[in-house]
Order: C-alpha cells, then sequence, then structure tokens
C-alpha cells in the first residue's frame, strides 16, 4: 500500500485531529471503547496493533 505511506508515519491522535474527531466520536464511528482510542492515540499508525489498526487505516482512507 504506497498510498498511505506518509499516514503511517504519524500518531493516531494527529490523524484524528486532521478529520476532526474527538476520541469519542471515532470510537462511536468505528464501534469499540473510548478507552481503546485513547489507549493507542501517541503511537504512530504503523505501531497500532492489527486489527484496530486496518479499521482504522479504512477510516482515515476516507
Amino acid at each position: 500500500m504506497f498510498f498511505n505511506f506518509g499516514m503511517k508515519n504519524k500518531t493516531v491522535k494527529e490523524l484524528r485531529k486532521d478529520k476532526m474527531y474527538t476520541a469519542k466520536e471515532l470510537a462511536a464511528k468505528l464501534n469499540i471503547s473510548t478507552s481503546l482510542i485513547l489507549k493507542v492515540d501517541y503511537l504512530k499508525l504503523k505501531d497500532v496493533p492489527e486489527p484496530l489498526k486496518s479499521s482504522l487505516i479504512m477510516f482515515f482512507e476516507d
């Protein structure tokens, strides 16, 4: 996936703020808990565990 190369080097919080979502709103869109979003907020997208990473990539690509 060459199209999201620059996206993987950003933190989840940076990507979330670029889309203008709070952690609570993002968790509601992905049907996961807010605490899980807050746990990975400061991780780079490439360091997020796989089941969550794939759903985040699909969400942030839109």
